[in-house]
């Protein structure tokens, strides 16, 4: 993604202002021209209008601000579970005859810098790399053959998982998924148009320099049009929606024996 408009939002946590990067890799501020990448205004519209703009008019934001996650809030924080054929046979399980649903909490939305704090009492917390969708538009039984048209774009997602709150503490998913800061994303926002094939794109995660998980979507049981278009016919997708759309293997549970993220790493 070395070449695309890459929106992100910059600047202190709760303090993030809206802003691009331009060819020369500098931040220019949108925050005169632009509300915030939320909502509607994360929609495909608005992010065309933003689009739109002379980049190079825009002000430079001088030094190093800390970068924040692609989208100050989210409707729904919407995932998707064992969709990667080689990390659903690392965990032992069966690939899924349909997409397994799930949620995490918008509370876990984190900057893709940030330190990730483990949770108290927590043993198994685990990585996953994931192709985020951000949806552009208002999805209700949408065709698979018009399913990436509601998409408004593609971001980097940690879906940070706790392994013994996920899985053995009973219940759903959830509660192991949406810990505070257990949801980085970003740092950017890359708009639709931008990527004609959403499942032609790598996927890695580094730990301690090692590389631990390297994939590409290609991998993808269910693949991005299909994802949107079988969502849409039990729930309504809205404008601003974020999708984490599986992970590939290479995850800490997978491992053998398994690995889990301990402080400092």
């Amino acid at each position: 993604m070395e070449d695309l408009m890459k929106f992100l939002r910059f600047g202190p946590r709760g303090q993030e202002k809206p802003g691009v990067l331009d060819a020369g890799g500098r931040i220019r501020d949108l925050s005169g021209h632009v509300p915030d990448f939320a909502g509607p205004d994360a929609g495909i519209e608005a992010l065309a209008r933003a689009a739109a703009l002379d980049i190079a008019a825009l002000p430079v934001v001088g030094g190093e601000p800390r970068i924040g996650a692609c989208l100050a809030w989210v409707p729904n924080f919407w995932c998707i579970g064992l969709n990667y054929a080689k990390h659903a046979a690392e965990t032992g399980a069966r690939p899924p005859a349909e997409p397994i649903l799930f949620s995490k909490a918008a509370s876990a939305l984190a900057g893709p810098h940030d330190d990730v704090v483990i949770p108290k009492g927590s043993v198994k917390t685990d990585w996953e790399v994931e192709l985020g969708v951000v949806i552009g538009r208002r999805c209700d039984h949408v065709p698979e053959s018009e399913a990436l048209a509601h998409v408004a774009g593609y971001c980097t997602i940690n879906d940070l998982s706790e392994r013994e709150w996920q899985i053995e503490r009973g219940g759903q998913w959830v509660k192991g998924k949406s810990a505070p800061g257990f949801g980085p994303i970003g740092p950017w926002l890359v708009t639709a148009d931008e990527v004609p094939d959403p499942q032609a794109l790598r996927l890695g995660l580094t730990l301690n320099g090692e590389v631990v998980q390297d994939s590409s979507t290609s991998d993808m049981i269910f693949g991005v049009a299909e994802i949107v278009s079988y969502m849409s016919r039990f729930l309504t997708l809205l404008p601003g929606d974020v999708i984490a759309t599986g992970t590939p293997s290479g995850v800490g549970m997978g491992m053998k024996p398994p690995r889990y993220l301990r402080p400092g790493d």
